[in-house]
């Protein structure tokens, strides 16, 4: 578990760290930001829709708003910074967020905890009396890449940008569970419950965001209430968020009212049939995987993401990489679509296995088409995939091939 990080060393790292690809020899060519026009493929929108009210504060420039719940970071807009800037992360909900008074008074916001030796009812106020960390992780949707699946499944198309690398602050739930007399038995699963307002006349259990995730999540898991510095906004779960790191956005619940630690998954729709990996002839059910810990996965920020123009000689290939529940090791790079490779230099801050490493590799880029890949392998020998596992919802794509980046580099 990583120590507090001081608000200047914090500030350090939201400032991004263009410095450190200087410092690696990487040169200054293609370190500008791409232009915000609309990916080429799969096709965006054609006509931009507005932030909806709780996240207007978003930039507008680096994001794609899909519908209200659901707003996209713009491939081009990664930067060169470790941490995503929170006007720039993606936002994902199952359900319209609660009202925003219940920021009015963040420290009443309370939370049950059950399966513990002592089970109680705590504030937010409460918990911040009881410690503090700080830790970066990688916050990706089950979904990200679903865009590139060819059947086309239901779901938003997202393309990379469901993904950022975010700083959390808070209690850790294993100094929680100290507190309050260690677990009581022998539970299989931490199960947290969202505090969202559930629609009328349904069975609570077919909308409930309720996720279980096994018990050994508890020794990294926190409860947050501040994101990249800030308190933590209603668009991103504020005022308390349960964040599991190394696992798919989904069970990284907002607005948490209830931590559990339980014998059996929840019953909720949301654990038992949703987010499942189930082959495109099935019906997905809780016989297949969940969308659990997330696999390593890379993609290709710049040059030419987003339709930026491309000229031919010298530039800095570009990217992040993630390794899910093990840390990065390396990053390989190809511009000829994975016929040759080349390895990259992993710069910037490591912030720890949960976050995303930056990598960067300066190659001549001759004019013509060429297909712009990145290959990731983890500290534990894990490769990134070449070809995405096909299922009927279209989650968990890392296939490096889907992720390459096409782009025409003209004659400079």
């Amino acid at each position: 578990m990583q120590k507090p990080l001081t608000n200047l060393a914090r500030r350090r790292l939201l400032a991004g760290s263009a410095g450190a690809l200087a410092a690696a020899g990487m040169g200054a060519t293609g370190l500008a930001r791409g232009s915000s026009a609309t990916p080429a493929a799969p096709s965006a929108a054609p006509a931009a829709k507005p932030l909806p009210p709780y996240a207007a504060w978003k930039d507008p420039d680096s994001v794609i708003v899909h519908s209200a719940n659901t707003i996209e970071t713009r491939r081009s807009a990664f930067g060169d910074g470790v941490i995503t800037p929170s006007r720039e992360l993606y936002v994902r909900n199952n359900l319209p967020p609660p009202d925003e008074s219940v920021l009015d008074d963040r420290d009443a916001w309370a939370i049950e905890i059950q399966g513990v030796k002592q089970p109680r009812t705590l504030t937010l106020g409460e918990l911040k009396t009881l410690g503090v960390e700080t830790m970066a992780t990688v916050l990706q949707c089950s979904g990200n890449g679903r865009g590139y699946f060819p059947h086309k499944p239901s779901g938003t198309p997202w393309q990379v940008g469901a993904a950022g690398c975010v700083l959390w602050t808070g209690l850790p739930v294993r100094a929680l569970v100290e507190h309050l007399g260690g677990l009581e038995g022998d539970p299989a699963y931490l199960t947290g419950t969202g505090g969202e307002k559930l629609p009328d006349g349904l069975d609570p259990n077919t909308v409930v965001v309720e996720r279980s995730v096994p018990r050994d999540t508890l020794q990294d898991a926190m409860l947050t209430w501040d994101m990249n510095n800030e308190p933590l906004s209603l668009a991103h779960g504020g005022p308390l968020r349960l964040i599991v790191p190394g696992y798919n956005g989904v069970n990284n619940i907002k607005y948490i009212k209830r931590l559990a630690f339980t014998a059996d998954q929840s019953p909720a729709k949301i654990q038992q049939t949703s987010y499942r990996l189930a082959p495109l002839d099935a019906k997905p059910g809780p016989e297949y995987p969940s969308a659990w810990a997330m696999t390593p996965k890379s993609w290709i920020t710049a040059p030419g993401a987003d339709g930026a123009a491309v000229k031919a000689g010298r530039q800095l290939v570009r990217g992040v990489a993630l390794g899910g529940i093990h840390a990065v090791k390396r990053v390989d790079v190809s511009i000829d679509g994975g016929k040759t490779w080349k390895q990259a230099a992993l710069v910037g801050p490591d912030l720890g296995k949960y976050a995303w490493r930056q990598f960067a590799l300066a190659m001549e880029l001759p004019a013509g088409e060429h297909l712009l890949a990145s290959r990731v392998e983890d500290t534990e020998g894990n490769v990134q995939v070449e070809e995405r596992v096909e299922n009927v919802r279209g989650y968990m794509n890392s296939s490096w091939r889907d992720h390459a980046l096409k782009v025409t580099v003209s004659q400079a």
